[in-house]
């Protein structure tokens, strides 16, 4: 999905292919960064959870209170997502006992609440340009909420289902590349096909983070977690340099079924 053009004032980069390249690297690194420090350091999903979260908070607040896009801040913002994502639904799913199914109902339920409260009190989720607080915490709220929702989907799918992670990942990419055609070759809200492929590529990127670091018998490939995790950090690095530089605004204008004008 691309062809956004920059739009003045804009906080958040151009949805670009580089954005998707991107955002995938970002949340394969929530997953091995987030087991990282849950399972390799043995901190647990609770402790873990509080010092994503507060990593969160240290890079959301600073984003919030930007006057213009900044690549590596909104980044930062995005991989903390996905880290305290990966933690919270492991947390919720594991510790809680609320298991793979019951964890990713009671995420997608919450999802679509902070998407309703965001229509309710800003009157569109469309964003073309995020220029106040509340539209903004609302955009992280909605993100925080599909990247907690795509670690459980994606661990339901890769463990219950049977397919493994290289069978879940084929499943997600997918599903990416169905809402990418319906993007060019339809005409349904873009908006809604933006939030699809945006919920979507977190469950990609948890099955290709399992993928990288589980074990042989497990069916992953049994490296680091911690070399992966650097690995990936520098890719996105790169990335960010090269690919990520302008500001741009969201898919959907105001003639958008899911803006309220």
């Amino acid at each position: 999905m691309h062809g956004i053009s920059k739009a003045e004032g804009s906080k958040i980069p151009a949805i670009t292919l580089g954005f998707w390249i991107i955002k995938i690297a970002a949340t394969t690194l929530g997953e091995t960064g987030g087991d990282a420090l849950s399972m390799t350091l043995k901190l647990g999903y609770a402790v873990s959870t509080g010092i994503f979260f507060a990593f969160f908070l240290a890079t959301v607040i600073p984003q919030i209170r930007a006057r213009s896009y900044h690549p590596f801040l909104y980044w930062a913002v995005i991989v903390a997502t996905t880290t305290v994502g990966t933690t919270m639904a492991d947390f919720a799913d594991r510790s809680l006992g609320i298991g793979y199914i019951g964890g990713s109902l009671i995420l997608f339920a919450l999802l679509i609440a902070v998407l309703l409260a965001w229509w309710r009190s800003v009157g569109t989720v469309s964003v073309t340009a995020i220029a106040t607080p509340q539209a903004e915490a609302f955009y992280w709220a909605t993100i925080l909420a599909s990247n907690t929702l795509g670690t459980a989907l994606g661990d339901f799918v890769a463990d219950d289902s049977g397919l493994g992670y290289e069978g879940s990942a084929l499943v997600f990419a997918g599903l990416i590349a169905l809402v990418a055609a319906a993007y060019f070759l339809t005409s349904a809200s873009h908006t809604l096909l933006f939030w699809a492929a945006f919920i979507l590529t977190r469950p990609l990127g948890a099955t290709l983070g399992d993928l990288l670091t589980k074990p042989l018998a497990d069916g992953g490939l049994a490296l680091s977690r911690f070399s992966s995790s650097g690995f990936i950090a520098v890719f996105i690095i790169v990335c960010i340099l090269t690919l990520s530089r302008q500001a741009g605004a969201h898919p959907g204008g105001q003639s958008e079924p899911l803006g309220r004008h």
